[in-house]
This record gives structure tokens, C-alpha cells and sequence, in this order.
């Protein structure tokens, strides 16, 4: 059985981790992840991929939740009988929807942090928005939120000083808690052992 796994690019090294740790022979092709602050060009990609790899693939599965595309990535899985994980963001991916919805309902105006955008905070975020150009904007995109809270899958020296490097540059308090990758794992493995039934 040939699986290919289409992936969010900020969530495909984590994929290729869980495939070493688990023995399991993927392929996975990311997709670019600045395609998050444009959302609406997330399932076009996705689906270009698909059509691609449809014929060289038994079976393919999509390492995205929602992601911000309202729906979009679930019509492309029904059009095409495929399978996403789920939730409506990597937050939940890694943390589980129930944890999230406690988190947001403890400090209302928490931004999260995964360790792909602690990785990258400088050029999806500070670049990406112009930060980097016009400092005065991180009021106006940052005012409403009070704290940034790291879902930390390998919390290293190294990254935990760079979610506090991130923090500090929009200002706000930095809280950590370890999620690790379990809760990817167990989707995955359910996405992948969907192909074999």
C-alpha cells in the first residue's frame, strides 16, 4: 500500500518524526505555510496536490485541520473520499479541541505559539505582517490579546528562548505548557490505517 500524506508545512517535519517513530512508510509533501495568513489559498493547493499524487498513491491522507478555511479542505475530502485531521487548527491537533476551548476560555485574548511558528516567528509573523518595517503596527494586531501561550511539542533551551524572544517582541507574557506530538500521532495513525481497511 503506497500512502502519500499532504501536509501543512508546519506540520511535516512533525509527520516525517512520527513515520521514523512509528516505522511507517509515507510520503509526505508539504504545503507551504504562509498560506496561513492567506487561508483562502489553502485548498486550491491542496487540491493541485492531490490530482498530483492521486495517480502515484493508493491512498492519500491530509495532515490539515479547518485551518481557516471555512469548510473548504471538508468539500475537497468529500469530493475526493479522502480523510483530514481534525479541528479547527493545528492548536487543536496537538493539544485536543477541549483543551484549546479551556485555554481560551481562561484568558480570553491568549495567541498561541506552536513550535514551527516559535521556529519562524521572525519571518511568518514579524515579516509577513511588517513588523519588521512599521513596529508601531504591533499595537493595532496585538492590543486585544493578553498573553501568548507555547503548546510546546519539544521544549528545548534553544526554542524556549526563542518563544520568549517572540513574546517579547509583541509584547505580551509568555506561558508554556508540553503537549508533545501524541495527540498527531494517534491521527495520523487513524488516517493512515484508514488506507489499509
Amino acid at each position: 500500500m503506497s500512502v502519500a500524506v499532504i501536509a501543512c508545512g508546519a506540520l511535516a517535519a512533525h509527520v516525517h518524526e512520527i513515520a521514523d517513530r512509528c516505522d511507517l512508510d509515507l510520503h509526505v509533501e508539504p504545503i507551504n505555510p504562509l498560506l496561513h495568513n492567506r487561508p483562502e489559498g489553502i485548498a486550491p493547493e491542496v487540491e493541485k496536490m492531490i490530482l498530483e499524487l492521486q495517480p502515484k498513491h493508493n491512498h492519500i491522507a491530509i495532515a490539515y485541520a479547518d485551518c481557516g478555511t471555512y469548510g473548504a479542505l471538508d468539500e475537497l475530502c468529500k469530493k475526493y473520499d479522502l480523510a483530514r485531521l481534525a479541528g479547527d487548527h493545528c492548536y487543536d491537533v496537538f493539544a485536543t479541541a477541549e483543551r484549546m476551548k479551556a485555554e481560551f476560555e481562561k484568558v480570553p485574548g491568549t495567541y498561541v505559539f506552536t513550535d514551527y511558528l516559535v521556529k519562524t516567528f521572525r519571518r511568518s509573523v514579524m515579516n509577513e505582517m511588517g513588523l519588521d518595517r512599521y513596529p508601531e503596527l504591533r499595537d493595532d494586531y496585538f492590543h486585544s490579546y493578553k498573553r501568548v501561550l507555547w503548546l510546546a511539542q519539544h521544549q528545548t533551551a534553544e526554542l524556549e528562548a526563542a518563544a520568549k524572544d517572540a513574546a517579547e517582541l509583541i509584547g505580551l507574557p509568555l506561558e508554556i505548557i508540553h503537549v508533545g506530538d501524541q495527540h498527531l500521532e494517534e491521527q495520523l495513525l487513524q488516517l493512515i490505517g484508514a488506507s489499509s481497511e
